[in-house]
């Protein structure tokens, strides 16, 4: 299968896929946010880098600023009456619900583009605390052991450049066999991460987080400079 032209794609029709190619060769990343409705600051991040005019330096980007539009519409997990997306993978293509059909239509994505790196941006009402468990804000989540390498130095990065003790960030594994993140890098063997901001930071520091996160994120990898 021939892969995207650079431009506008959709996955569902109110699901756009942003697809940006560089001059120079290099790896493919995979953006995306949104999945939870109610998990905002990512998808502002994403459109706010979109707005920015951020390109690759080397290879592709691909940018899904809301994967989930029915519940972000409704600032909820999951859309009003559905499934929630991110329990949702590898998806089913002729299922009768609407999630595991773009559950499967993200996975073809992938399939098909390769990607070096995933990242899907979420939120935690919980600050991370090793002793609580769920707890995930201000983490870079992985579930396929062991922690990539890329997801520790880019940690190690964040923390040097944060403002506060309380802004410090964590690897944390934590499998979730059906989440996109999980089942993407077993299909693929790429790295893969949750990126987790804590719900307790005010909602523009939070943006601010995510957009900090991914481009450390491409620059790890060699999509940005």
């Amino acid at each position: 299968m021939a892969l995207r032209g650079e431009g506008i794609h959709l996955l569902a029709p109110t699901v756009p896929l942003y697809v940006m190619q560089a001059s120079a060769p290099g790896p493919t990343a995979l953006i995306q946010a949104g999945i939870h409705g109610d998990e905002i600051a990512g998808v502002h991040a994403l459109q706010e880098l979109l707005e920015e005019s951020l390109r690759p330096a080397a290879g592709r980007l691909l940018v899904v600023p809301v994967m989930n539009p029915g519940a972000y519409r409704a600032r909820q997990r999951a859309e009003p009456g559905g499934l929630d997306l991110n329990r949702a993978f590898p998806g089913d293509a002729t299922a009768e619900r609407y999630e595991p059909r773009l559950a499967a239509a993200f996975m073809a994505l992938v399939e098909e583009e390769r990607p070096a790196l995933v990242a899907t941006l979420h939120e935690s009402k919980k600050r991370y605390d090793p002793s609580v468990t769920p707890s995930f804000g201000q983490t870079l989540v992985y579930g396929v052991e062991p922690c990539p390498v890329v997801l520790q130095r880019v940690v190690d990065e964040l923390n040097e450049a944060r403002r506060s003790d309380e802004e410090r960030w964590a690897t944390l594994y934590y499998p979730v066999a059906t989440s996109s993140t999980e089942v993407i890098v077993d299909a693929i063997g790429c790295v893969g991460t949750c990126v987790e901001t804590w719900m307790g930071f005010p909602e523009q520091r939070r943006v601010q987080m995510h957009k900090q996160v991914v481009k450390r994120l491409l620059a790890a990898v060699g999509v940005l400079d």
